[in-house]
């Protein structure tokens, strides 16, 4: 297929947010483990207090939840609910051979959107703020399967 290649300006920069809203994902399970250690706590699993050279004097409480570690949870549970909407949509989105303008606004506007709203929620910020920028990613994600749905029906 001559739009799903790197050649195809469209896809590259699908690729490219993809790649980046990916790299994203996988950063937040580095970001909890670091979370976890510099807290010496929030683990899940009875086996996580076993004595080891990372972990020499274990302790239940380290069990217990940690409000630092479980806001990176959440922010990753949320990015494990939106990310597979918007590599599949996107990737359809693609294939409508859109104008490259068009393109550029939707898939990095999906990326900037779910930026800010890590940067909200890291932060503590309101609902409000971290909804807007929910909100502005979910109405692009919306936008793009709605507009891939018109020019499929056209066909």
């Amino acid at each position: 297929m001559d739009k799903i290649t790197l050649q195809n300006p469209v896809f590259a920069i699908y690729a490219i947010a993809a790649s980046l809203m990916i790299l994203k994902a996988v950063a937040m399970s580095w970001l909890t483990v670091v979370r976890m250690l510099q807290e010496n706590g929030g683990f899940r699993s009875p086996e996580d207090i076993r004595k080891t050279p990372l972990n020499p004097e274990p302790d239940p409480k380290q069990l217990q939840p940690n409000e630092r570690v479980e806001r990176i949870r959440r922010i990753q549970l949320n990015d494990l609910e939106n990310l597979p909407f918007f590599l599949v949509a996107g990737l359809l989105f693609v294939l409508t051979d859109p104008s490259l303008n068009f393109a550029r606004w939707m898939l990095y506007g999906y990326v900037v959107s779910r930026l800010l709203h890590f940067g909200a929620y890291i932060t503590a910020q309101t609902h409000e703020v971290r909804a807007t920028f929910w909100t502005a990613g979910s109405l692009i994600l919306i936008y793009m399967a709605c507009y891939t749905l018109v020019v499929a029906l056209r066909l």
